[in-house]
């Protein structure tokens, strides 16, 4: 019998500015989806807090939110990260390597210093120190705990000031301007 392998179904490419909450729902004084996207039916695959920028992806289908946002399936997630401080080699490498937080030990990550993002400015702006220096970081990971990526840069002695999610698996936020979405049809694959 003939089986039909992949169905098509919708994604929102939304690149989230900084302050906005990841829900649609009113939240007291916050900004939330609402004010950027009036398409209905669709609902974030995982979450990015209203303090993170960058890429949020949202669908119309369970199966696709759900194979997204689960740890399960593994999908790396690139964040470009600004810390607190010149960031030692051995801090990278200890990111690298996988760091213990109060939940248990984080996997292995890819990390790297880069050079700043060419990133609008960020509203509020981030404070800075005049006489310590911020890095770069482009981090990606394949698990989702809470705060993951700050947390991780707080444990080696270096806070986070800015972060930002640059890709989830193959889709990224390159083309899009802080603020818009781009909507596109994907295959699912039965699963």
């Amino acid at each position: 019998d003939y089986k039909i392998w992949h169905t098509m179904t919708n994604l929102i490419l939304f690149n989230k500015p900084f302050g906005v909450v990841s829900q649609f729902s009113d939240l007291d004084d916050k900004v939330t989806l609402k004010k950027y996207i009036q398409t209905k039916g669709f609902y974030p695959a995982g979450r990015l807090d209203h303090d993170s920028e960058g890429l949020l992806l949202l669908t119309n289908n369970g199966k696709l939110q759900a194979r997204i946002a689960n740890p399960r399936f593994k999908m790396p997630k690139t964040y470009w990260v600004q810390v607190d401080g010149a960031i030692s080699q051995e801090a990278i490498s200890q990111l690298s390597q996988g760091v213990k937080l109060k939940d248990g030990m984080t996997r292995k990550a890819e990390v790297m210093a880069i050079d700043p993002p060419d990133l609008p400015p960020r509203q509020p702006p981030i404070r800075t120190r005049k006489h310590i220096p911020t890095s770069w970081l482009s981090i990606t990971i394949s698990e989702g705990k809470n705060r993951q990526v700050r947390r991780m840069t707080a444990n080696v002695g270096y806070p986070t000031l800015r972060l930002f999610r640059q890709s989830i698996g193959s889709w990224n936020v390159d083309q899009i301007k802080a603020g818009s979405y781009s909507a596109l049809s994907v295959h699912l694959p039965n699963t």
